[in-house]
Formats: C-alpha cells, sequence, structure tokens
C-alpha cells in the first residue's frame, strides 16, 4: 500500500546543500570525547625541582602521611566523610594506587611555581628538566602524562616563555629521541585567541625543527582570566580558543586563584567554591561540550601538613601530635569535598600541589564511583534490555543520549581505577568489547 505525502522527495532543494554543509561543519567543530585515557589530576612542581623519580618520590611522601595521620581505614574515611561501607575497598585501592601509580600527570612548572630568574638560569633549569624526563623515560619511571608549564604569551614573557620551552625540547629530543606518551605544554593566561593562534604555529616550526610527526606537539590552555571569558564585544572567547589551536588542543583547565583575583574578590574568599568560579566553570562546559576538550578544576591551596615539628632530638608533645593530626584531617576533609564537587560538576581532572593531597583525590574519585556503582548497574542493565526490546519489535527508541550518559558512568569510573571492568560487566551484563566500543548506540546495533 502507498501511504500519500506532501512533500517533495528532497524538500526546500535550493537550501539542502547548505543544511548539509552546516551539517559537516558541525560535526567537524563537535566529535565528541576521544576513547583515550584522562588523568585524575595534574601535580604542579618547579622546573629547578624536577628529577626522573619525582613521582615516586611522592607517592612514598603520600603514603607516610596515610600512615602516620591515617594508619587504618576507618580513621581515613571518618576523617575525610567517606561512607562507612566503603572505607575498607576505598582505602585499599588508594594505597594500592599510591604504591603503583601515585601521580598520572605531572607538569614541570617554570610559570607560578617558578618565577621569573636571570635567563641564564632559567636556561640551565630548562635544559637539566628536559634532560631529566629523558632520563626517566629511558628508566621508566615517567607518569603515564607529563609536561611542561612555560610563561604566557604576553609581550613582557613571550620571547622567555618560548626559549624555555625550545630549551627544553631539544635538550629532551637529543637525548631520548622522541617525547614520552601522553606529553603536553600548558600554555596559561591566556586572554586572547590571537595567542593560541601564534603558539600553535610555533609549535609546528618546534616540530619540523626536532624531527618530530606533525601533530605531536600538543597543549592545554589555562582559562584563568575574566576577559577570555567574555571579550570585548560581549561575547565568550572560549569557543574560538578550539579553532585557534588548530587541532593541539587537549584540555582547558580552570585557573581558581588568578580567575578570582582577576574578578577582584579578596583572598579570603578565593576558593573553588565561589560563585564566580561556579559561573566560570559552567560556561566553560558549555563552550566546550562536544569539541573533544578534556576539562579540569583549579586546586585546593589548604595544604595537608603539620602544624608542629619535633626540634632535633626532642620529640612533640600529645597535644602538639592531636593538633597535627587535626591540621591533617582539616586539609584532607577540604580537599575531598572540592574534588567531589568538581566530579558532581562534571570535571574529572584537577590539579593537586603537595604529596598528601593524593590520597583524597583517589579517595574522592573511587568513593564518587564505587557509592553509584549498584544503582547505576541496574539503570543501565534494564535499559539495554528495554531498549533492545523496543527495537526488535520496531518501536522508536530516540533515547540513545540516556543509554550513553549510563554507559558514560562506568566508562569514567573504568578510566579512573575506581570501578574494574569485572565489577561493570557483572553489574551490567555488557560485555568487555561492548565497554571497549564506548558507544551506546554501536550496543544497541550490535544486539539487534
Amino acid at each position: 500500500m502507498t501511504i500519500p505525502v506532501s512533500l517533495h522527495a528532497e524538500p526546500a532543494a535550493p537550501l539542502l546543500e547548505k543544511l548539509r554543509a552546516g551539517n559537516r561543519e558541525f560535526a567537524r567543530r563537535y566529535p565528541g570525547e576521544g576513547g583515550g585515557r584522562q588523568p585524575l589530576h595534574t601535580v604542579y612542581g618547579g622546573g629547578h625541582l624536577f628529577r626522573a623519580d619525582t613521582a615516586a618520590k611522592l607517592g612514598a611522601v603520600a603514603l607516610k602521611a596515610l600512615e602516620e595521620f591515617a594508619p587504618e581505614s576507618g580513621e581515613f574515611s571518618r576523617a575525610i566523610g567517606i561512607p562507612p561501607q566503603l572505607a575498607t575497598t576505598v582505602y585499599e585501592r588508594i594505597t594500592r594506587k599510591l604504591g603503583r601509580e601515585p601521580v598520572e600527570d605531572f607538569r614541570i612548572d617554570f610559570e607560578d611555581g617558578y618565577g621569573n630568574r636571570p635567563d641564564a638560569e632559567e636556561d640551565g633549569h630548562a635544559a637539566a628538566a628536559g634532560a631529566e624526563v629523558a632520563k626517566g623515560l629511558s628508566l621508566g619511571t615517567l607518569p603515564p602524562f607529563i609536561g611542561i608549564r612555560i610563561k604566557p604569551l604576553n609581550e613582557e614573557l613571550r620571547r622567555r616563555s618560548i626559549r624555555t620551552l625550545d630549551v627544553f625540547l631539544t635538550a629532551l629530543v637529543r637525548a631520548a629521541g622522541r617525547l614520552p606518551d601522553g606529553f603536553v605544554v600548558t600554555l596559561p593566561k591566556v586572554t586572547i585567541p590571537e595567542q593560541v593562534a601564534w603558539f600553535a604555529a610555533v609549535l609546528g616550526e618546534a616540530e619540523r625543527a626536532l624531527g618530530l610527526a606533525t601533530g605531536s606537539l600538543r597543549f592545554e590552555i589555562m582559562i584563568e582570566t575574566p576577559q577570555i571569558m567574555v571579550d570585548r564585544n560581549g561575547r565568550s572567547a572560549l569557543p574560538a580558543l578550539v579553532e585557534a589551536g588548530e587541532g593541539r588542543i587537549s584540555a582547558a583547565h580552570f585557573g581558581t586563584y588568578d580567575y578570582t583575583a582577576g574578578c577582584n574578590i579578596t583572598a579570603a574568599h578565593q576558593h573553588m567554591g565561589h560563585p564566580a568560579c561556579e559561573f566560570a566553570r559552567q560556561l566553560m562546559q558549555v563552550a566546550f561540550a562536544g569539541t573533544g576538550v578534556w576539562l579540569s578544576d583549579g586546586s585546593t591551596t589548604v595544604m595537608p601538613v603539620p602544624v608542629h615539628r619535633a626540634a632535633t632530638g626532642a620529640s612533640l608533645s600529645p597535644e602538639q601530635v592531636a593538633a597535627n593530626r587535626a591540621s591533617v584531617h582539616h586539609a584532607w576533609a577540604l580537599h575531598y569535598a572540592d574534588v567531589r564537587r568538581s566530579l558532581i560538576q562534571g570535571f574529572y581532572q584537577g590539579w593537586d600541589l603537595h604529596p598528601a593531597q593524593l590520597a583524597t583525590r583517589y579517595a574522592a574519585v573511587y568513593a564518587f564511583f564505587l557509592e553509584g556503582l549498584e544503582a547505576a548497574g541496574r539503570r543501565l542493565n534494564n535499559f539495554v534490555a528495554k531498549a533492545a526490546q523496543a527495537t526488535l519489535v520496531g518501536d522508536v527508541f530516540d533515547d540513545a543520549a540516556t543509554g550513553q550518559g549510563l554507559l558514560n558512568y562506568f566508562l569514567r569510573g573504568i578510566n579512573a581505577g575506581a570501578l574494574t571492568e569485572e565489577e561493570a560487566m557483572e553489574r551490567t551484563g555488557l560485555t568487555l568489547e561492548e565497554f571497549r566500543g564506548r558507544s551506546f548506540v554501536k550496543i544497541m546495533e550490535g544486539r539487534k
């Protein structure tokens, strides 16, 4: 039976090519998330201090802090607010993580954590840092992700910034012959898209000069100035940064304290929960959604360190020991809450400034995913079953976004090390191949 229709096979034909071109351009600009691993955090350290074994040393300090201030799971969970039923599992997983892979991403810092020094001194530190990265690459002691943060590209610091990068890369490539996997350059305090465009061109020249593959030098931008949020024309400049980066931008990192200072917020109120930061993060989410650019939140600056130290040959009083424990627990609780807030808001990466924060970084991430494991597993299992049934009987099923959102929960949890693939398969009924395909639509197509 022929069903009568009123429109031509190609309605509005004169505009059809414009529609097709628009659809293609949209797909180019918004390719969606890639399948790569995003680090949970970035640890920053001064460029003059980096050594090939820095990551292992940071892990040892983190484990020592746990042993001293929370040697068992119950005390640790009470100090920071982990649900009691997850205390043992989280504690065991973070201690294993700190022993196996304590740092996921390290940034050798030649900006705020380094300061302004004589050119000869910075040259020497940049060359030494490049050599240490090459040594770590040879020994297998580098974290999965590593990079360098240069100074801003304003007119006062632009030449110094590029020279530091040049010296560092030259020392690294000459010694190692290649870049480490997961290598990235951090560009701070971006104020205009022209800085990003120029830097992308500089990286292209560096690849040619060093004999590196085209596109191998990628960079992340730091969003920490009010002027990049809304430009002089009243528009957000954030979307223009992705285009200016010519495919080299891997992530956008929010700089809490520079941003709040730029908004004239006093030091006492410069923290990650300030409403100004909430606005900035939401604008970043909207601007970078679907672009494949990872988002990273800022840092907690209250450090988990003791307030009293014993003099040589002396010991602390019981009151001092208790004060030290309270100080560390308080800072841990703040950091845990900040990381959890970031996760709730869809920021799965953040900065850590002290090795003792590694414990609460992983604790917050692991608890976040483990808390919802059973409920999310049931929902995805039921959702897949209902969607598959709808497909089988010919019904229209158009809620793939909900299914993908549930799948993303498990993909993120596995990526973070909070969930194992076995736990995910057991709760959802999906196969390992279906998880690794990373697409709810493909799962449905495979189950027709």
